[in-house]
């Protein structure tokens, strides 16, 4: 709506925002590295892991799908590139992507559910003293509204960061449908699986399309099947060497499945990292679980939690020096990284630093929120 009595120069001027639904790894670590303030990459990735274990928790005592959950952490992930890490306690943006998340999966919940689910993992002492049936807190009704307050503000900067495109594309579907069609054991399949799950927090799933990261996964799952003792069966074995044997090397099935050999190489790269952190930091209880380990995600309505609201980790089957080595035998007989160009040139900040970012979260001029990045949209989008 124009404004009345204004000369045409003092107009707000319009501008266009694109969607990016995947970053090249040059465009993760520049933003990255400019969102992260004075944090060290480090204590990046240590409150990275905190996030996605807070979000873990209160999306199974909610009784979440595994679509809703692990999308609210590719959207925490998607945030922290756009905004500053010190501007934001990350208990507000994981709650406002969790609230996004129900609304692209339709599992929608009310902020005031989300929140006091929230308030009872943060908070385990007051939720010990419930007398409520749903061990729902006492919280100070001003606190609350401040809060969801927050979050509705936080939800609008994540639904502009996603171009408002509700689109969201998972990479479960995919770890069956090709695992059965490259032989894989019902074993390595499942292990592929829980480590999809791991998958998610790390940024692997906003910088590769759901077929790479379910490849990536079953890659890195024999890889690591071939690493237990004692030996599994003869026939878990052999699945797990086809798969190695197969993606390792460059061939046709990569114009197949539309992937290249490099990057299930990079996947399986970050997931042994995060594998290696979990190993050298037992205690945690928001670690992510490695594929042999029970299953950490079993159905809401079976898992046990302690008295402190998180779930019981189960013990770390592999050893840091084992994954470490693994990681050395990876870097030895693999194809060089591919060039990993941004999406409008050389540099990411030709992308990002303008006012495509500045604008996020403004409401000065006309906004068109396209769902592809520049040179994609009118080609069938």
């Amino acid at each position: 709506m124009k404004q009345q009595g204004l000369p045409p120069s003092q107009l707000p001027a319009s501008s266009s925002k694109y969607h990016h639904p995947y970053f090249t790894v040059s465009e993760v670590e520049y933003l990255s590295e400019k969102q992260r303030g004075k944090l060290s990459a480090t204590q990046e990735e240590k409150v990275r892991q905190q996030a996605c274990g807070f979000l873990e928790v209160v999306g199974a005592k909610i009784g979440f799908p595994r679509r809703t959950i692990a999308t609210a952490q590719n959207l925490y992930h998607r945030f922290y590139l756009f905004f500053p890490r010190k501007d934001f306690n990350y208990y507000d943006v994981t709650l406002a992507a969790l609230y996004v998340s129900t609304k692209m999966h339709d599992t929608l919940k009310k902020p005031r559910e989300i929140l006091m689910v929230s308030y009872a993992v943060r908070f385990p002492e007051l939720a010990a003293k419930s007398k409520t049936l749903g061990g729902e807190v006492d919280m100070d009704p001003m606190t609350v509204e401040h809060d969801r307050q927050r979050l509705l503000a936080v939800e609008r900067l994540i639904l502009e960061t996603i171009c408002f495109n509700f689109t969201s594309k998972m990479s479960f579907p995919y770890v069956f449908k090709i695992g059965r069609k490259l032989g894989a054991s019902k074993l390595l399949i499942k292990f592929a699986w829980r480590l999809m799950i791991d998958s998610h927090r790390t940024l692997v799933p906003i910088m590769y399309p759901p077929n790479t990261v379910a490849l990536g996964c079953l890659y890195t799952s024999a890889l690591l099947l071939m690493l237990e003792t004692p030996p599994l069966s003869s026939l878990v074995d052999d699945s797990a060497q086809h798969i190695v044997n197969f993606l390792k090397e460059k061939a046709e099935w990569e114009q197949t499945y539309m992937v290249e050999a490099e990057d299930l190489q990079e996947i399986a790269h970050l997931i042994v990292d995060l594998l290696i952190q979990a190993a050298q930091n037992t205690s945690a209880n928001t670690s992510p679980r490695t594929p042999s380990s029970p299953s950490p995600h079993p159905s809401p309505r079976t898992q046990h939690y302690s008295s402190t609201g998180s779930p019981q980790p189960p013990p770390v089957p592999y050893k840091a020096d084992q994954l470490i080595h693994l990681k050395i035998a990876m870097r030895q007989n693999e194809y060089p990284p591919r060039p990993s160009q941004p999406l409008a040139g050389s540099d990411p900040s030709e992308l990002y630093s303008g006012e495509e970012v500045a604008l996020l979260g403004k409401n000065e001029g006309t906004v068109r929120f396209l769902f592809g990045p520049p040179g994609i949209v009118g080609q069938e989008v």
